[in-house]
């Protein structure tokens, strides 16, 4: 009996770690032992160096994601740029194992500046491949590509044995994900031979297990098998079980076309347990995915399926939420375009009747019968158009939904949009505290439950107040007034609005059917000019540009949790209606000291009734 298999990710190490540091490797006891010492402060030296290195060496994603942000908060305190790379780097890594990919990125590319500004090239280069990898891993080819060409090249240059190990090991991803084994093979085995060479024990564990992945799918078991085993023993040693649980189903394949069914079901198992124990997403569903397929091919249906739903549960949960949107836009194309299809189908069917009835009927009834079936005919195509435009109205809310009312007409008109300058726009940014530590703790449908709960209140406040939504971002949410240039009061209902915003987070912590979903919101707000317009083609988005969005941005993190913090321009024009309290020039970040507010209330009438 054979079983269709499915194709999986082939397993790149840029993606997660090796380019955090390269000396030593991951390496979980002497993470354990570091991090004994520094919980109980017999460490000699200085903190920082300390972090990093358990950073570096840690191999559980949730433990490396804690200390990379403990060292990044540290690190911020004096703004040093060395460790602030470093912490990133890692947090980027430890979002990678989780699955976590637009996540991943964010740090990386901050990562990635603070490497440009210490003009650390070996690092710089090391960015490019984890960047790639993250690309991969979401399934972008094309910037996957352009990245791992940037990054090789550089690390071409600098002449280090890992890195351009690790680069090459990585860069075989896209070929083996396109199918062309041979390629992959070719940078496998070069990465082997340098990680073999200068003894580096994590790097050839890879190098072994992508190996054993290739033979694999070329169905050369016996070499598979070899090289996945070696690469296991390896990876055991070090304590590091990502890799470990792909490797696992890899072992099941092979077992299964050699029909050893009982063993390819443990190996199964075996990766299911490990991916579980430490949260690895991907694999989970990896690992259901491939006990559904065994039970399934076991006559076992019932239990088959449970699997699969599993397996369907976390694959939508490593998956980007913003995609959704995509999804329903291509969704509703595909029915407007099935109405069509049915359109032709119906007067391909009249016209074959018509023609047959012509053989066999008299003039009269022949005129009848045509004159019924052109009623029938301009019925059905009625009906049909009707249908054509519910669904093109659905498209057009759809789209009305992602840009405002006059942008979305230019675009539909002129198939683009001219960005627009405006001289007067007030920027609001909003963020939870504590949010991103709580949802690591979260399902991603509790995730998303939560998001919703409270961006749904935020969108109908300022839907109230006319004012325009431009997009969120993770748990932060940014929005603008005075984009119409017939507004000019817009300062004041952004005011407004963000006290309701506030009022309602405020009463929500007050509710005890929502006491675990409460947060405290810090807001900012400025105003100024900003260009805005549309960007993308496929996938266009409605943004706003400027000075005047950074600083906004910088209100928001000087602002303190349950606070309105304005700067000295939407100040100006909402101090008659409003009283606020003056809390000094405040040194901001790249931006020097700037003049800062707290809105305490609404003062007079005026401001109500605008």
């Amino acid at each position: 009996m054979t079983m269709a298999l499915m194709r999986k990710a082939y397993f790149a190490i840029g993606l997660f770690f090796l380019f955090s540091h390269f000396s030593a490797g991951q390496d979980q006891k002497l993470a354990d032992s570091l991090l004994f010492l520094y919980k109980n402060g017999t460490y000699p030296g200085d903190e920082l160096a300390l972090l990093k290195r358990i950073a570096d060496v840690e191999t559980n994603p949730e433990k490396q994601l804690e200390i990379s942000e403990l060292l990044i908060k540290q690190a911020s305190k004096d703004s040093l740029i060395d460790f602030l790379h470093n912490g990133y780097l890692q947090k980027g890594n430890a979002h990678q194992y989780l699955g976590n990919n637009v996540l991943a990125l964010e740090s990386y590319f901050l990562s990635l500046k603070y490497a440009h500004r210490i003009g650390d090239e070996a690092s710089i280069g090391g960015l490019m491949i984890s960047i790639a990898g993250s690309y991969t891993a979401m399934g972008n080819s094309q910037n996957a590509q352009n990245y791992y060409n940037k990054g090789i090249q550089i690390l071409r240059k600098v002449n280090d044995s890992i890195k351009i190990g690790t680069a090459l090991l990585n860069a075989g991803d896209d070929y083996f994900n396109s199918g062309k084994l041979d390629s992959a093979l070719i940078y496998a085995k070069e990465s082997e031979i340098i990680f073999k060479k200068i003894n580096y024990p994590i790097g050839q564990a890879y190098s072994l297990g992508n190996l054993g992945m290739i033979y694999a799918e070329q169905e050369k078991d016996e070499l598979a098998e070899v090289n996945i085993n070696k690469a296991i023993a390896i990876l055991e040693e070090l304590e590091d079980y990502y890799p470990i649980t792909v490797y696992l189903t890899y072992m099941s394949d092979i077992y299964i076309r050699k029909n050893d069914f009982p063993k390819a079901f443990n190996y199964a198992q075996r990766s299911l347990d490990l991916a579980t124990q430490y949260g690895l997403k991907e694999q989970i569903s990896e690992a259901n995915l491939k006990l559904s397929e065994l039970y399934e091919e076991a006559g076992n249906l019932p239990t088959s399926y449970k699997y699969y739903k599993d397996h369907i549960v976390y694959r939508d949960s490593v998956k980007n939420i913003e995609t959704v949107q995509q999804m329903a836009n291509q969704r509703t194309d595909y029915e407007v375009s099935q109405k069509q299809i049915e359109i032709d189908l119906a007067e391909q069917r009249e016209k074959n009747q018509r023609n047959m009835t012509i053989g066999t009927a008299i003039a009269l009834l022949l005129i009848g019968i045509m004159a019924i079936g052109l009623y029938r005919r301009n019925n059905f195509i009625r009906k049909t158009k009707q249908i054509i435009e519910e669904e093109k109205e659905r498209s057009d809310k759809l789209l009305l939904n992602i840009l405002p009312e006059e942008t979305a007409l230019e675009l539909k008109e002129k198939g683009k949009v001219k960005a627009k300058k405006h001289e007067a726009v007030s920027v609001l940014f909003s963020d939870f505290k504590g949010f991103t530590r709580y949802s690591e703790k979260l399902s991603p449908e509790a995730l998303v439950e939560t998001i919703d709960f409270y961006f749904s209140k935020f969108d109908a406040i300022i839907e109230k107040h006319g004012l325009e939504k431009i997009k969120t971002i993770g748990d932060a949410y940014m929005c603008a007034g005075g984009l119409h240039d017939n507004e000019k009061d817009h300062a004041s209902r952004m005011v407004l609005a963000a006290l309701e915003i506030t009022a309602f987070v405020e009463e929500t912590k007050n509710d005890v059917a929502a006491s675990e979903l409460t947060f405290d919101i810090r807001i900012g707000i400025n105003t100024g000019p900003v260009v805005a317009g549309v960007v993308g083609t496929n996938k266009f988005a409605y943004d706003i540009w400027g000075d005047t969005v950074n600083v906004a941005a910088r209100m928001e993190s000087m602002s303190e949790p349950g606070r309105i913090n304005i700067s000295e321009n939407t100040y100006a024009l909402i101090k008659d209606d409003a009283d606020c309290t003056y809390r000094g020039e405040i040194e901001a970040k790249n931006r020097g000291k700037l003049k800062m507010y707290f809105v305490n209330e609404v003062k007079t009438a005026g401001i109500m009734n605008g």
